[in-house]
């Protein structure tokens, strides 16, 4: 359950109002099967011990249709072809509301439920012995299991202009119903409409957002209502009016949509659906939160727009992003240069400040990893696996993006660009929280990125978060952000990790070793430990501790290895053995990430012994061993359980772009989903695309399952032309085969 929607449980009176729009069709007739769904919901209700009070729309609706019906049956061909007069509201509502609530009778009826009519004018609440008998009698027929509805009488209304003339006590059937909830003491009022709640803008409208929770303060301003319902009195407007009165009187409400099958089921279970209206709303959600959400469902969406380019189009936005950056490198280099001098005045260690430096060379290094990255294979929608399930009935598993992914990471700021580079790839949005220290660099990095993108998928699919205190927020919305992956310290992948329902791809800690066996080549086993250590000491994939066979003391190879290690400037702390061989400090811990110019060394009996520190000390990041025994290798590299295990090679390769993955998205120790360098893979997934040709299960009788592996064939028009109708589901004209289809305009034509 929704925490926000937590209260609903407690719920056991609630009253529901049924807007015009539910009641009928878009022809004006009656949606038979809709009321049909809501009375049986409604059934249902009862059974679990909810008290239910109905309030409907529809009468004027109906009664006009009816009239019209019989006015054509009874005029000539001449009459008709008169100008026709609008026919009187008054008389609608009398001849259309014993018709709703003969049908209402009949479909109760059915569910062995008993309803009753209690038709009301605003007028009758100003008598207090009216209000009284009111609500004695909608109790005695609650505990008759009676559903009371109610309507207004429109028939005999004295009020002429809804809003200006009336006495204000209540001026339509949602205002009513928020009435009534007050007078009869509900724990809930839900308000039913033909959309799923309130939107930013007017549904119709792809940039329009659905608000989960109304904040006035928030929502006032921002809010934009389109014209009101095709039928009834007010719309949108009038029940947003009527629901924020009742929520300050304390009634809670619910605007959702009545055509859902299992909506009013949904809405009591707490599900998080709908646009909830509370007195409280304030305490779950602040105008913060709003734009962290907003942030995310606007990354969704770009996502969305992002996967109906073609790959072409994919691959032209990675080169355009890339000479961006190469146009823009001198802004780049003075925003962190600017961030590396405050980083110095506040004190900030060396190790971060080097990750936190945009060297020489870096930017034309970045630019060329986006265009190795474009020019990879086309990793959406590739068909993975075929199968014919019987004759005529071919089953795809194809590959797709996750959806929003959230990366937090800290100092380097170059890991934006590589972040960024393969959501573009992968198809995904992407909401991205850098470290303070790097506010300047990620912000010009973030702009000439997003200015790069083309206005089909707009700026708003990558999303600079500027403040920590974003990050609780955006860890709640697990029904919007599908994967949130940390680089940083240990303690905030923890914090992380504890924090949200997000599935959390990471490490916490880059423990790496290089076991040097007795069998080493000595002088390659000193070039890879210095390479590990030195060449970037504050990577994750940089050699923390060294690892040295026992036979190697007595023969001088830990010595030299230590001496070279010395040599490049490296402060080298002991481990239980090394620190009273080497007079070295004694090591604080073995699990240590120095980020520096620093390690670990110990000494160690034998592979095993190596193996066994590495599993109790290590954090599953990456080990090497450098051997010439290929069968003390072979062990090592089968029983050490990291991410990246390597023979002979720098610790220094676990890296996505040397992996050959154009760039990486971080590195996982973890054993769901994706391990080691995470690249465009690790950020998708897979669905299912069955192909028949009127195909019945029908109990399984009449199919014969053949279950048949079939040639994953090169699909490449296939996906042109999937891909096109995707675009034009979008909105966008797209080529294909030489003729240009352009999507179908708003009023239906194209």
């Amino acid at each position: 359950m929704d925490p926000s929607r937590a209260f609903i449980k407690h719920a056991r009176r609630v009253v529901i109002k049924v807007g015009t729009a539910v009641v009928t069709r878009h022809d004006g007739r009656l949606a038979l099967g809709r009321l049909g769904a809501l009375c049986e919901q409604v059934k249902e209700l009862m059974s679990d011990g909810i008290e239910v009070i109905f309030v409907t729309s529809g009468a004027v609706g109906v009664g006009r249709q009816k009239l019209r019906h019989q006015r054509m049956m009874n005029s000539s061909f001449v009459d008709l072809q008169k100008p026709q007069m609008e026919l009187d509201g008054k008389a609608c509502a009398a001849v259309g509301q014993s018709g709703l609530m003969a049908l209402y009778d009949s479909l109760f009826s059915q569910l062995d439920v008993a309803s009753s009519q209690l038709l009301v004018t605003d007028n009758d609440f100003q008598d207090p012995a009216f209000r009284q008998q009111l609500s004695e009698t909608v109790n005695n027929l609650i505990q008759l299991r009676v559903v009371p509805i109610f309507n207004e009488n429109d028939a005999i209304s004295t009020r002429k202009a809804p809003y200006k003339d009336s006495t204000g006590i209540f001026w339509d059937n949602d205002s009513l119903s928020a009435l009534l909830a007050l007078e009869l003491k509900a724990d809930l009022l839900i308000l039913l409409s033909d959309v799923e709640g309130l939107y930013t803008g007017p549904p119709s409208d792809p940039k329009s957002q659905l608000i989960h929770t109304y904040l006035k303060e928030k929502h006032d301003e921002e809010v934009t209502f389109g014209e009101k319902s095709r039928v009834g009195r007010g719309g949108m407007t009038a029940k947003v009016y009527a629901a924020w009165q009742a929520a300050s009187a304390g009634i809670p409400v619910v605007i959702s949509s009545g055509c859902a099958v299992d909506g009013l089921q949904r809405v009591m279970r707490g599900d998080h659906i709908g646009t909830l209206f509370h007195k409280d709303a304030h305490l779950w959600v602040d105008l913060k939160e709003t734009g962290a959400r907003e942030m995310a469902v606007a990354a969704r969406d770009g996502s969305r727009r992002l996967q109906g380019l073609t790959s072409e189009e994919r691959k032209s936005i990675l080169h355009a992003v890339a000479d961006a950056l190469l146009a823009n490198e001198a802004k780049i280099k003075a925003e962190n240069e600017a961030d590396v001098e405050l980083a110095q005045q506040n004190g900030i260690s060396k190790a971060l400040i080097g990750r936190l430096t945009i060297k020489a060379g870096k930017i034309a290094g970045l630019a060329s990893s986006l265009r190795t990255l474009a020019d990879m294979k086309e990793p959406v929608g590739e068909v993975l696996k075929r199968t014919e399930i019987a004759e005529d009935l071919i089953l795809e598993k194809t590959s797709c993006p996750l959806g929003v992914v959230l990366v937090v990471f800290e100092s380097r700021p170059d890991a934006l660009v590589q972040i960024a580079s393969l959501a573009i790839r992968s198809g995904n949005g992407l909401l991205l929280k850098g470290g303070k220290e790097a506010a300047r660099s990620n912000a010009i990095l973030h702009k000439v990125i997003t200015e790069a993108l083309p206005k089909s998928v707009g700026p708003n699919l990558i999303g600079l978060v500027t403040s920590r205190d974003e990050i609780p927020d955006l860890l709640k919305l697990d029904d919007v952000i599908d994967l949130v992956i940390p680089r940083g310290s240990n303690q905030l992948v923890a914090q992380i990790k504890a924090s949200t329902k997000i599935p959390v791809l990471g490490h916490a800690d880059g423990v790496c070793h290089v076991f040097v066996d007795k069998a080493a080549d000595l002088e390659k086993a000193k070039r890879i430990v210095v390479d590990s250590k030195v060449d970037y000491p504050a990577a994750c994939n940089a050699l923390e501790t060294l690892l040295v066979h026992e036979e190697l003391v007595a023969t001088g190879g830990l010595e030299m290895l230590t001496f070279a290690l010395q040599s490049a400037g490296v402060t080298m702390y002991g481990g239980e053995r090394a620190a009273g061989l080497l007079k070295l400090p004694r090591a604080a811990s073995y699990h240590t990430e120095y980020s520096a110019l620093s390690c670990t060394v110990e000494v160690v009996k034998d592979v095993q012994a190596a193996i066994n520190h590495i599993h109790e000390h290590g954090s599953a990041h990456t080990d090497c061993i450098v051997t010439e025994d290929h069968s003390t290798a072979e062990t090592f590299l089968q029983h050490v359980d990291s991410a990246a295990v390597f023979h002979n090679a720098s610790t220094r390769f676990s890296d996505g772009a040397r992996f050959g993955l154009g760039a990486e998205v971080g590195i996982s120790t973890g054993r769901i989903h994706a391990r080691g360098p995470v690249g465009v893979e690790g950020l998708l997934t897979t669905r299912w695309l069955l192909r028949g040709n009127g195909q019945l299960v029908n109990g399984d009788r009449g199919v014969r399952y053949t279950h048949q592996n079939l040639p994953i064939e090169n699909n490449e028009a296939l996906k042109v032309l999937a891909t096109a109708n995707q675009s034009l589901a979008n909105g966008n004209s797209t080529v294909v085969s030489g003729f240009t289809k352009a999507a179908p305009s708003s009023n239906g034509s194209s």
